[in-house]
C-alpha cells in the first residue's frame, strides 16, 4: 500500500491519513463505500428538493420532506468540514471545482432561513454525482472532462472574439429591423428588436415577434441562414484545441489539494506540486 506523504511530526497525521483515505481516495474499499453512500445521499436530497416543488406533494408530505432536507444539509456540512480538516492545503480544495460545488450545495438551505425559496437551489448537489467517474474508475471519461475544460480555457480568446462579433451582428440587425418594421410589427424599441435578432440568429424562433414587410422578411431569412453558419464556429475552435491534448489520467487524489486526474506515471501533483 502506498505510504501517505504526511510529515511524521504532525500530531494529527494518523487520523488525518485515515480520514483522507476514506473521503478522498476512490481506490480503497472504505473510500469507494464512502463515495457510494455520499452519492446515494445526494440523489435522495435532490429528489426531495424536486418533490417539494410540487404543491400537492409539499402540502401532504412537507412535514417529512422539510426535516429530511435539513438532515442531509447537516450531513453535507459535516462532510465539508471533514474534507477541510483532513487535507494539507484546505484553501486549494475550497477553491477547486468540487470544493466550490460542495460549499454551494449546503448554502441554499441556510440561506432559506432569511430568503424564502432559496433552498430549491440545492439541486446544484447533482453536480457532486460527477464523483461517480472516480468510483467506477472511468479515468478515460474523467480525463476527457478535464481535457474539455483545458481546451475551453486555451481557446477563450478566440471564443471571446467570436462572441463579440455575434453581439455586434445582433445589435446592428436589431437596429435595422427596428427602422424597417417599426412599432406596427411589434418592434417597439431597439432592445426588443435586438431580442428578436438573438432569437432568430440562434434559430430558436419563438414567434412572439415577426417581420411583416417583404424587406424585413428577407433580412430575417438572411439572419436565419447566418445562424446555421455561426453555430459551427465555436465547435471548430474547440475541436482544434482538443486535437492537440492527449488523455491519460488516474483516480489518485492529491493529499494536499484533493484534486485528481493526474497522469498515470505522475509522482507529484500537477496542480500544487505535492508528492502523490
Amino acid at each position: 500500500m502506498q505510504t501517505h506523504p504526511y510529515a511524521p511530526d504532525d500530531h494529527y497525521s494518523q487520523w488525518r491519513q485515515t480520514l483522507y483515505r476514506i473521503i478522498f481516495e476512490a481506490n480503497t474499499k472504505s473510500g469507494k463505500l464512502f463515495d457510494l453512500i455520499l452519492i446515494g445521499c445526494i440523489l435522495m436530497s435532490v429528489s426531495i428538493v424536486i418533490l417539494e416543488s410540487v404543491i400537492s406533494i409539499r402540502q401532504e408530505y412537507g412535514f417529512i420532506l422539510y426535516p429530511l432536507e435539513w438532515m442531509f444539509t447537516i450531513l453535507f456540512t459535516i462532510e465539508y468540514i471533514l474534507r477541510i480538516l483532513c487535507i494539507k492545503k484546505p484553501l486549494r480544495y475550497m477553491l477547486s471545482f468540487f470544493g466550490i460545488v460542495d460549499l454551494l450545495s449546503i448554502i441554499p438551505t441556510y440561506l432559506s432561513l432569511f430568503v424564502a425559496g432559496t433552498h430549491s437551489l440545492n439541486v446544484i448537489r447533482i453536480l457532486r454525482v460527477l464523483r461517480v467517474f472516480r468510483i467506477l474508475k472511468m479515468t478515460k471519461h474523467l480525463g476527457e472532462a478535464k481535457l474539455l475544460m483545458e481546451a475551453l480555457h486555451a481557446s477563450r480568446q478566440k471564443i471571446t472574439v467570436f462572441l463579440f462579433s455575434v453581439i455586434a451582428i445582433t445589435i446592428v440587425m436589431g437596429a435595422v429591423m427596428y427602422v424597417i418594421e417599426g412599432e406596427e410589427s411589434g418592434f417597439t424599441s431597439i432592445p426588443r428588436a435586438i431580442y428578436w435578432a438573438v432569437v432568430t440568429l440562434t434559430t430558436v424562433g419563438y414567434g412572439d415577434i415577426s417581420p411583416t414587410t417583404p424587406l424585413g422578411q428577407t433580412i430575417a431569412a438572411m439572419i436565419m441562414i447566418l445562424g446555421y453558419s455561426i453555430i459551427t464556429v465555436p465547435t471548430g475552435i474547440l475541436t482544434v484545441e482538443l486535437s492537440y491534448r492527449p488523455v491519460s489520467s488516474s483516480t489518485r487524489a492529491c493529499p494536499a489539494c484533493g484534486k485528481d486526474g493526474h497522469d498515470t506515471d505522475a509522482d507529484f501533483c500537477k496542480y500544487c506540486g505535492h508528492p502523490l
